[in-house]
């Protein structure tokens, strides 16, 4: 039998100004290791410290930019668009736009803060 989510957990999320999480699927809200699915609503200026994660994450840009840093340069994700990181590929996630971003983003397998690995500050 099929399962409704009936609500997000809302997570706190790292960077600044604070960014909204809502976790539909994942380690928080339904106990999934596998995936996690989120969407994510950050303001204009916002950005995360860099991260080396275990996991690869496709991010789906709903409204806005994102900006996605990487060791050989820099993507701009804009509505409509996705965009893929891999396994252990340092990245930095940020929306420098002043009207900030809406996006979804699934992990596989699930987020967690032991395997994100962040940089430091």
């Amino acid at each position: 039998m099929p399962t409704v989510i009936s609500a997000p957990s809302v997570i706190q999320a790292a960077g600044h100004p604070p960014k909204r999480i809502e976790e539909f699927a994942g380690r928080v809200n339904s106990g999934h290791t596998s995936v996690s699915v989120a969407k994510m609503t950050s303001p204009g200026g916002w950005s995360e410290p860099g991260q080396a994660p275990e996991f690869e994450e496709i991010t789906v840009v709903l409204r806005g930019m994102i900006r996605v840093e990487h060791r050989g340069g820099v993507i701009d994700v804009h509505a409509g668009q996705a965009v893929v990181t891999h396994r252990g590929e340092w990245v930095r996630y940020s929306s420098p736009e002043p009207e900030g971003a809406e996006y979804i983003a699934v992990c596989l397998p699930a987020f967690s803060m032991e395997t994100v690995h962040r940089d430091d500050g």
